[in-house]
């Protein structure tokens, strides 16, 4: 698959089947993500590949309610990080803009190997960093939930959420977000 073809088939569905999720994958993931870019190759991206049934089901009472579709996800990645750990330049932190890359990458690699993989912003960064060990000086960014794109909307999905899934969401168009030589908005 071509990069270009991940990205147009990349999509945040949220009705999941369950999908294998071995060793080699999380470190496949991983691995994709390591070679991310980030400021004087800092690398301040921090992961936490959570697949076990019993910690998943601890992760599933850290999420908001309208995120009850993930508990039909194999696996949650917890992403997290420190703005210590990159660059400060004046005002300009870079850990989010770096381990967003490093998050993108993964997200990519795992549409190329046919899964769907959606990260949420509805949950609670301290439950998080309770359940899953992480020190409390770090920023625990999203959550990429990891499953199979079910050929069938599952009812753990809202009414919403169910139209969502059927059609890709608009997207801005190219006039709305970009500009050449200046910015004109």
């Amino acid at each position: 698959m071509e990069v270009r073809e991940a990205i147009e088939k990349r999509r945040a569905y949220r009705s999941l089947d369950p999908a294998p999720i071995s060793d080699e994958l999380i470190r496949d993931l991983a691995e994709s993500a390591s070679l991310a870019p980030s400021c004087f190759n800092n690398q301040p991206w921090r992961f936490v590949f959570v697949r076990d049934p019993d910690v998943l089901k601890e992760m599933h009472g850290a999420l908001s309610k309208s995120n009850e579709w993930i508990t039909d996800a194999s696996m949650i990645i917890a992403v997290f990080s420190r703005k210590e750990d990159d660059c400060v330049i004046r005002d300009r932190e870079y850990h989010l803009f770096d381990v967003g890359m490093a998050t993108a990458f993964i997200i990519l690699r795992a549409t190329e190997l046919g899964l769907v993989a959606h990260p949420v912003a509805g949950f609670s960064p301290r439950k998080v960093r309770a359940i899953l060990g992480i020190p409390e000086e770090m920023q625990v960014i999203t959550l990429v939930n990891v499953g199979k794109h079910a050929e069938v909307l599952h009812d753990t999905l809202t009414e919403e959420q169910k139209t969502v899934e059927k059609e890709r969401p608009e997207r801005l168009l190219f006039e709305k977000f970009s500009y050449i030589d200046r910015y004109d908005g």
